[in-house]
């Protein structure tokens, strides 16, 4: 068996990706560290606990990757027309290489998990580790039913929030799942346009995914929704008190947002090669994005800008 580099087993986690699980664990932190400066009684954040979550998280994305590419290629999803650049494709790396690495992956993924148990004693903790370590595990499986899109939402942005809460303030902050709906819908635009490309090879695979069920138009006109929808509630939160209104910040992104949302179009007219980038796109987007919502929470809390109205 050849031996590969650190490079080459890094590469191999599809680390461009990252960012959609790093950024709502990093938004997140920023929120709670808003309302511990904005709001009366709030408990301060534990900011070390918030770190090693986001290890953790990234550990498990990279896990997810990892078995999501060796279980395509077992499917036959990935060929070389589609994936010249997956190491399973072009032959870098062995099969049951591959899988031993994304089962280490989830391992060591588990201990940080484990780790952050015993630290805050909080049994919430487990429910969502296990949740989402259970979701890792099956996301192939439930994305060749048409459900990627759903394990999308609940493992880059539901349980990272809630499991960042959790390990930060000691509970889970409801009013900071105002951040699921804005990084949600961005995130799960990567993987949707990603299966809206792919349609022809998955359906020759014999998988089903949500964007083949219900065709290329429905797909481009969600995508678009996906990609618009967050500038939108970001300003319907601002006006209702939920975020402050530095958090307008975010539309700074918007144009190169309206820009890929007219791209996707394209898969109607031009086919995969319209929206060839498009995933990779939506990764960047979602990654600036929060970068901006982060900022605009961090330097509200630094200077005491609260909500335009207190609810």
């Amino acid at each position: 068996m050849a031996k590969h580099t650190l490079k080459e087993w890094y590469l191999a986690t599809r680390p461009w990706s990252f960012p959609a699980s790093a950024m709502p664990v990093a938004s997140t932190i920023a929120y709670l560290f808003w309302a511990s400066q904005i709001f009366e009684g709030a408990p301060r954040i534990n900011l070390l606990y918030g770190v090693l979550a986001l290890v953790g998280i990234i550990i498990f994305h990279a896990a997810g990757n990892v078995l999501s590419d060796y279980n395509d290629h077992r499917k036959g999803v990935d060929t070389p027309d589609n994936a010249m650049m997956l190491p399973l494709v072009n032959g870098s790396f062995k099969p049951e290489e591959f899988k031993r690495y994304g089962i280490a992956l989830l391992l060591a993924g588990c201990v940080v998990g484990v780790s952050l148990l015993l630290l805050t004693e909080n049994l919430h903790l487990l429910y969502v580790g296990v949740a989402g370590g259970l979701l890792t595990l099956l996301y192939s499986f439930l994305k060749y039913r048409s459900l990627g899109d759903v394990v999308s939402l609940l493992n880059y942005s539901v349980l990272p929030i809630m499991g960042t809460s959790i390990v930060t303030v000691g509970h889970i902050d409801w009013t900071a799942m105002v951040l699921v709906v804005p990084l949600g819908l961005i995130t799960d635009s990567i993987l949707h346009i990603n299966n809206a490309r792919d349609a022809v090879s998955d359906r020759e695979a014999g998988i089903h995914t949500f964007a083949m069920r219900i065709g290329a138009k429905a797909s481009a006109l969600l995508y678009k929704l996906e990609v618009l929808l967050p500038y939108v509630w970001v300003v319907v939160a601002i006006l209702v008190g939920w975020l402050p209104i530095f958090s307008l910040l975010v539309l700074a992104t918007a144009k190169t947002a309206w820009g890929m949302a007219r791209q996707s179009s394209k898969l109607l007219t031009e086919g995969v090669a319209g929206v060839a980038t498009l995933d990779q796109q939506s990764a960047a987007l979602q990654a600036k994005f929060s970068i901006m919502m982060i900022v605009a929470l961090v330097v509200s809390a630094l200077v005491g800008w609260g909500p335009v109205i207190n609810l």
